[in-house]
């Protein structure tokens, strides 16, 4: 009964580490280095400051390509702040649009 126990407790930390995602600060890191991390771990959090509300912190999920959004989602370009870059182009998922054709052609 306690191996089960043990065993059980062990795959239930797995499993939840499998779930976590890394958290940036966009204004500490280059363009190419907010890049590189999203393609080195698939999935992440960028978080920066809002330019017109001082104080209000913004963030979003934002991914390498489309294997890492719910099905259904596709990609979209977004763009988010860095250090060297106001609008380094990154990938979100979104819900598409079914009356917007072009948004079928991204990567998916």
């Amino acid at each position: 009964m306690m191996k089960l126990l043990i065993v059980t407790g062990l795959m239930a930390l797995t499993i939840g580490q499998a779930n976590a995602i890394s958290r940036y600060q966009t204004m500490r890191m280059s363009c190419a280095q907010v890049q590189a991390t999203l393609n080195r771990e698939g999935a992440v959090i960028l978080r920066w400051q809002s330019r017109n509300t001082p104080g209000l912190p913004l963030y979003g999920r934002y991914v390498s390509d489309g294997r890492f959004c719910k099905l259904g989602e596709v990609t979209d370009f977004e763009s988010v702040p860095t250090a060297d870059d106001p609008s380094c182009d990154v990938k979100q998922c979104i819900q598409p649009d079914n009356d917007d054709t072009r948004i079928w052609l991204r990567d998916r």
